[in-house]
């Protein structure tokens, strides 16, 4: 199954694909603000500047978090 779970702020929104994540945590590390995996949701995208956001997403090793403009998408 292809589970894809999206989280928005309004300007962006994040796209988590758990089937490819690794849990390597680097998206707690960077960003514990938004990224709690010991709460539902896990992710909080109003915690956070969109920019540290961003940051902290093209940083995930596996390429299961990735994100788009909502503006994009309208």
């Amino acid at each position: 199954m292809n589970i894809v779970k999206k989280y928005t702020n309004g300007e962006i929104t994040i796209v988590w694909k758990p089937a490819k994540c690794t849990y390597a945590a680097a998206c707690v590390r960077m960003c514990p603000e938004v990224f709690k995996p010991r709460e539902r949701p896990w992710v909080k995208p109003d915690n956070a500047s969109t920019e540290k956001i961003i940051d902290t997403v093209k940083a995930c090793p596996s390429g299961a978090l990735t994100f788009f403009y909502n503006e994009e998408q309208a």
